[in-house]
């Protein structure tokens, strides 16, 4: 688990043998985030802040974006929304969720996946000891290398001092997400 320093878009993770997904972390206006996920000649960007999302399929020649609840014909990618949850996901095992409640996004991949993606969430291959490759091959345990190498416009750093957070903090925040009764992570 890092901070991202970066007041930049950074590529999370991305299929760089057969191009079937690509997960970017979008810097927008504001302090807010928004996460761009293509599949399938489809686009859909979230905005967990403002709990809505909007789609682009490829296939059509002008843009066609919409709230995400009104799926678009001849898409290839299925997606539901709850009231605090969104979840867009492939035919070919590609799932990413946001549930909006926790400020907190996952990305699954089956084993069709495995070891052809790459990105700030790693490899995917299962080797502890590639996990922080860099896009040209390398290897790199430098946190500020490792996601500068991953961004995917020019923008400028906005410079974090680290400062380790307390044992107690670590443990109430795995307490909250895994621990409390109420959480949909237990």
């Amino acid at each position: 688990m890092y901070d991202l320093a970066s007041k930049c878009s950074v590529l999370l993770a991305k299929d760089f043998v057969h191009s079937a997904f690509t997960i970017i972390l979008n810097e927008e206006t504001r302090n807010s985030r928004s996460l761009y996920v293509e599949m399938n000649q489809t686009v859909i960007t979230i905005y967990p802040r403002l709990k809505i999302s909007k789609m682009y399929n490829f296939s059509f020649t002008e843009e066609n974006c919409q709230v995400l609840d009104q799926s678009l014909e001849n898409s290839t990618m299925n997606s539901r929304q709850g009231i605090n949850k969104i979840e867009v996901s492939d035919q070919k095992g590609v799932s990413v969720s946001c549930d909006f409640q926790y400020d907190l996004c996952t990305v699954t991949l089956a084993g069709w996946h495995h070891g052809v993606s790459a990105g700030l969430f790693g490899t995917n291959d299962n080797e502890a000891g590639n996990e922080w490759m860099v896009p040209n091959g390398s290897l790199t345990d430098n946190v500020k290398e490792f996601t500068q190498s991953w961004q995917v416009n020019k923008c400028s750093l906005v410079q974090k001092k680290e400062k380790p957070c307390p044992i107690t903090a670590k443990q109430n925040i795995c307490k909250v997400f895994f621990e409390e009764p109420h959480s949909l992570l237990r």
